[in-house]
């Protein structure tokens, strides 16, 4: 067996030597970049669910018995005030208008005879007052049976988008019984519920008389093309929920909206002196949020933090940090907490301006 010369060993413990230390220099080297949150006044978005509702809408009911004779609408047509929709079979009314009008012409009759006779003191002034009483109660009948034979007219009481029928001609009818609705959607009333906490930050904010604008975020992820206004709030907290229900109303020129559709209010809320940091700087854990914070040995610990709303690659901190901190920008997965880092410092404005990534 040859021996491996002395010198020859020694050049390679040097070598081996020499690339551990590149190696240890090497990840010395390693600079990890921190920034500091920042304090600034902003505006968020927050978002709430919500049901839309024409400014009117009503059930068209039969107010007479009979057979439905003639539809004259169809299922989503718009109609015009006045327009006729329904007609219940008339003979029934007619015969009572008839002979109401009948009645009133004999009770007519007897009234002017007994005028007659009272004027020349034939008759006593009580007579008379029971004969007018009674062609009164005539023309009252009449007024009734007029009524009830224009009731088998339905007749649209405003412009409106009609919906289902309920019925069909033929169908026998009864008193009240639905025949369809009715939607007036010149505009539009979109409901929804704000947190209490929420609701008193929007009074004591001010906004207690404002007419508030707010955007309609639609099913399909789009946004409606005009506004709304915040009209009213309504009188009690929903005791399950801890609710209560705003109403906001918009305009819809082009029909878009539909009653019972349901989307999105976004209303724009703004925000003083707000502790904010990337979003990339924050990582989960069963559902809580948490950031590498570097203490003054510059070894990394991790922090709870809770967020109280969100911005486009930001969160505002509720509580958890101050804007003293040096928070862990980059390389989260890279670190462990009590390792000892070394850094480059990014000053918060030029982080927050550079910002392409949401938080690992």
């Amino acid at each position: 067996m040859k021996r491996i010369p002395i010198v020859m060993v020694l050049l390679i413990l040097l070598s081996y030597t020499s690339c551990n230390q590149h190696k240890k220099e090497h990840k010395e080297q390693v600079k990890h970049l921190v920034t500091s949150p920042i304090k600034m006044d902003t505006i968020i978005t927050k978002d709430y669910v919500c049901q839309i509702h024409s400014i009117r809408h009503i059930e068209l009911r039969a107010l007479e018995k009979g057979y439905l004779q003639k539809i004259s609408v169809d299922e989503g047509q718009t109609v015009k005030k006045g327009q006729p929709m329904f007609k219940i079979m008339p003979n029934v009314y007619q015969a009572e208008l008839q002979r109401a009008e009948a009645e009133a012409d004999v009770a007519e009759i007897e009234y002017k005879n007994t005028k007659l006779l009272a004027d020349k003191n034939v008759v006593s002034p009580n007579e008379l007052a029971m004969s007018k009483a009674n062609f009164e109660k005539a023309n009252a009948e009449v007024t009734m049976a007029k009524t009830h034979l224009g009731f088998t007219d339905v007749k649209a009481p405003f412009d409106g988008i009609m919906d289902h029928l309920h019925v069909r001609e033929g169908s026998l009818l009864d008193e009240g019984e639905l025949l369809t609705t009715l939607s007036d959607n010149s505009k539009m009333w979109v409901y929804f519920n704000v947190p209490e906490a929420e609701y008193l930050d929007y009074i004591t904010d001010g906004h207690k008389d404002d007419r508030t604008e707010v955007s309609l975020l639609m099913a399909n992820n789009r946004e409606f093309n005009h506004k709304g206004i915040v009209e009213t709030i309504e009188g009690e907290f929903n005791n399950e929920t801890g609710n209560i229900a705003f109403r906001a109303t918009f305009p819809n020129p082009d029909k878009i909206l539909r009653h019972g559709e349901t989307g999105s209010i976004l209303m724009r809320v703004p925000l003083m002196d707000a502790l904010i940091i990337p979003q990339k700087a924050t990582f989960e854990v069963l559902d809580k949020k948490f950031v590498f914070v570097l203490d003054k040995d510059n070894v990394i610990q991790q922090r709870e933090i809770f967020i109280s709303a969100e911005l486009p690659h930001l969160f505002v901190v509720e509580k958890g940090l101050s804007e003293n901190d040096k928070v862990l920008l980059e390389g989260i997965r890279l670190v462990k907490e009590g390792e000892q880092i070394a850094y480059e410092f990014l000053e918060p404005e030029k982080a927050m301006s550079s910002l392409d990534l949401y938080a690992e």
